[in-house]
């Protein structure tokens, strides 16, 4: 940036003149301008200079000197007129003054400053500091206890005025001091240092006595300052005052009670009696800590104890700390989040474990008391665990027979049954129930649940129960019930008729299966189907089967059904005695053969074709292998277009198919592929002839040239007829 003024020399700036010529009628820009970051360099770069020191001026009489003084009193009286606040001037005049040996004039420059601002400490202290060097000790005193009469919360002054006397040797008059300083009630520093002035004195009694005042002094201000009684205590174990330092451990327990106690005056008190090697009252102290403090707290706590047990304690005492331990993180892990139910399981572990019946029993209704807040059966999954849980802890452990039948009635009326339930409370119920020889409330528990909440795992435990009784007509009721709760059931309609087929009730077994296969909606039928032929099967009702697989067959025409019909014909009695076992499986081969080739199945009839193979080479004979062999399909790779959604091209896929010999549809296809076969054979031949014959032809001497000149016309007629006949 310019400042736009042209340069000019020193003949135009010779006057006025000149100077209103400059700015009147030339107002051109100079040629070579000034920025401001120049002006600032260059005047920086002056200030940075050397200034040669003024030269040293020498006194040699008495005059000179009074001058000298003189000329410098007006420089100090001047720079105190113009501006009297600045204690600066006031403290250089005095100290000047006292450096030339002018002891009077220099107080009386300080009395003047303290008369400007008496609340001045560096001025107060300035002026001790020239008493105390020119050995004027009486005035330093009177200038302390003026200062400290005036500014007693300045501890600076105190501080001085207590170092001074006892440099001096004057200890009564320093205890003096600190005496009238503590009737001040100063903060914590001040009391230490008057106890260590006691102590380096080695006047015991007092320093005791200073520190039972300053505990006073803490009680009656309430302060809750326990590290000064730690050093109280400290101080007179370190004296080997043992039973005085217990005291005091007591007194700082007592007095700060069980909601102000901290852990460090208790780990202090602690390692105070281990010191002592008074283990059990270490051991007391420490569990009297971990029983009256908050939890967060005790981490040192636990820590100190640990090591303390794994010194000087035996084993019960090791596993009782690491429980403590374990105890005080699980209480941890459940405070920040009561819905961890894994937390739960654990500390309730770790009480069982204990053997503290009372305290498991709190710690489990803690955990009962967590509710999931929402009503998804998920979340519950985990949370009814607890109940479960406590309900076996109270039967096993507590022996508590009425307490556990609370247990779960209470965990029953806590469910939600309309929108859902958990049917291993319910059985667990009436198994205690059982187990305590009740039977009828077994089956009133077992009731009441099927008529609240009817779910399969209910009726099968009333069942297997009433099964375990042996109460059959209680189980055909049940198994109605649970038919009509759940018709589609084919287990259900398994397990009825094999309890009546163990009974001996074949008919009744046998109706069973009828209406379920009648039943118009089934989850599993073919499960379903199999059963029943295979209770017909071993009932040996043979031509029952038979007519089971009719009706099957007429339902489902899926090739597993085919080739268990034709097993099952291979291995019973024939029905016609004309004909074998082998010849009735193999017109269920061919029958079923028929039906999938108008199916269009290709894939089932080659797994039909294979299981009929299999037999053939089994049981039958080379002409019927042979006619099995004759039928089996041949494997050609195809390719199909793919499309997307929206009709645009996505390429080629491979996929495999299958031929059969007897589909009318692939004779052409199968034709073509013969005679490309063929082709491709006399190809190879001819080929492997002409190679043949070059090599001969090189084995003749003289005759080189001429072979290799009708080889290459023979050659090129061969690839012209071979030509032709692919075109």
């Amino acid at each position: 940036m310019g400042t736009g003024v042209k340069r000019s020399t020193p003949r135009e700036c010779a006057g006025p003149s000149a100077i209103s010529a400059i700015w009147v009628k030339n107002k051109m820009p100079a040629s070579v301008q000034i920025t401001a970051e120049q002006l600032l360099r260059e005047a920086k770069e002056r200030e940075l200079e050397l200034v040669q020191a003024p030269p040293r001026q020498k006194i040699s009489d008495p005059q000179e000197l009074k001058a000298f003084q003189l000329k410098q009193r007006k420089t100090f009286e001047d720079g105190i007129r113009k501006n009297r606040t600045v204690m600066s001037n006031w403290i250089k005049y005095a100290m000047w003054e006292a450096s030339q040996n002018e002891i009077q004039r220099s107080r009386s420059v300080f009395e003047r400053a303290l008369d400007v601002d008496h609340r001045n400490i560096t001025l107060w202290l300035k002026y001790s500091e020239m008493e105390m060097k020119n050995r004027q000790v009486n005035h330093a005193r009177n200038v302390f206890d003026r200062a400290i009469t005036i500014l007693p919360r300045a501890n600076q002054f105190w501080y001085k005025y207590t170092y001074m006397e006892e440099m001096l040797g004057n200890v009564a008059g320093a205890r003096q001091v600190f005496e009238r300083w503590m009737e001040w009630e100063p903060e914590e520093q001040p009391w230490h240092a008057y106890i260590n002035f006691e102590l380096r004195y080695k006047e015991l009694d007092r320093a005791r006595s200073i520190y039972e005042r300053y505990i006073l002094f803490l009680w009656k201000k309430h302060l809750q300052n326990m590290k000064n009684w730690l050093k109280y205590a400290r101080f007179e174990e370190k004296h080997h005052y043992i039973a005085s330092a217990r005291t005091i451990y007591e007194r700082a327990v007592e007095f700060f009670g069980e909601d102000n106690v901290s852990e460090s005056l208790l780990v202090g008190f602690a390692k105070f009696e281990e010191a002592q090697k008074e283990h059990d009252r270490a051991r007391v102290v420490y569990k009297y800590a971990l029983d009256h403090l908050p939890k967060e707290q005790c981490e040192e706590i636990y820590k100190q104890y640990t090591i303390h047990e794994k010194k000087y304690g035996d084993r019960s005492g090791i596993e009782d700390v690491i429980v403590s331990k374990r105890r005080f993180k699980y209480e941890e892990d459940v405070k920040a989040n009561p819905h961890d139910y894994d937390a739960w399981f654990d500390y309730l572990r770790l009480m069982e474990s204990d053997g503290n019946v009372e305290a498991s029993r709190d710690v489990y209704e803690r955990a009962i008391a967590c509710i999931p807040p929402s009503r998804e059966k998920r979340h519950w999954r985990r949370y009814i665990y607890l109940w479960i849980n406590y309900a076996l802890y109270e039967e096993l452990e507590a022996k508590d027979a009425e307490r556990t039948r609370q247990v779960y009635e209470a965990c029953l009326e806590l469910l939600p049954h309309k929108k859902f339930t958990f049917a291993k409370m319910w059985l667990l119920f009436a198994q205690f129930e059982i187990r305590q020889k009740n039977l009828t409330k077994a089956r009133k528990i077992l009731g009441m649940a099927i008529g609240k909440c009817p779910k399969d795992k209910l009726f099968r435990g009333y069942i297997d129960l009433e099964i375990q009784l042996r109460e059959f007509e209680r189980c055909r009721i049940l198994y109605e019930k649970f038919l009509e709760f759940s018709p589609e059931n084919c287990t259900t309609w398994m397990k009825y008729a094999e309890l009546e087929t163990i009974l001996g009730d074949s008919p009744r077994a046998r109706s069973i299966f009828e209406l379920a296969i009648d039943q118009p909606k089934l989850d599993m039928p073919e499960v379903l189907w199999k059963a029943y032929i295979d209770f017909e099967i071993d009932q040996e009702e043979f031509e029952r089967t038979r007519k089971l697989y009719r009706r099957l067959l007429q339902r489902t025409q899926h090739v597993k059904v085919w080739i268990s019909f034709a097993q099952f014909e291979l291995s019973v009695p024939a029905e016609d005695d004309s004909k074998s076992n082998v010849e009735i499986a193999r017109g269920v081969y061919a029958e079923a053969n028929r039906q999938l080739k108008e199916c269009q199945e290709k894939e089932e009839r080659l797994m039909l074709l294979e299981s009929w193979k299999e037999m053939e080479y089994e049981h039958g004979d080379e002409e019927s292998q042979n006619n099995v062999d004759n039928m089996m399909p041949k494997k050609v790779k195809k390719r199909k277009k793919i499309s997307t959604e929206d009709g645009s091209d996505a390429g080629w896929e491979e996929y495999f198919d299958y031929i059969f010999p007897d589909d009318e549809t692939a004779a052409p296809n199968l034709k073509l592929l013969s005679m490309a076969k063929m082709w491709k054979t006399a190809v190879a031949q001819d080929e492997d002839k002409d190679h043949d014959s070059a090599e001969e032809e090189e084995e003749k001497p003289g005759t080189s040239g001429m072979q290799n000149l009708d080889r290459d016309d023979s050659g090129s007629s061969t690839s012209s007829e071979s030509s032709d006949e692919e075109s």
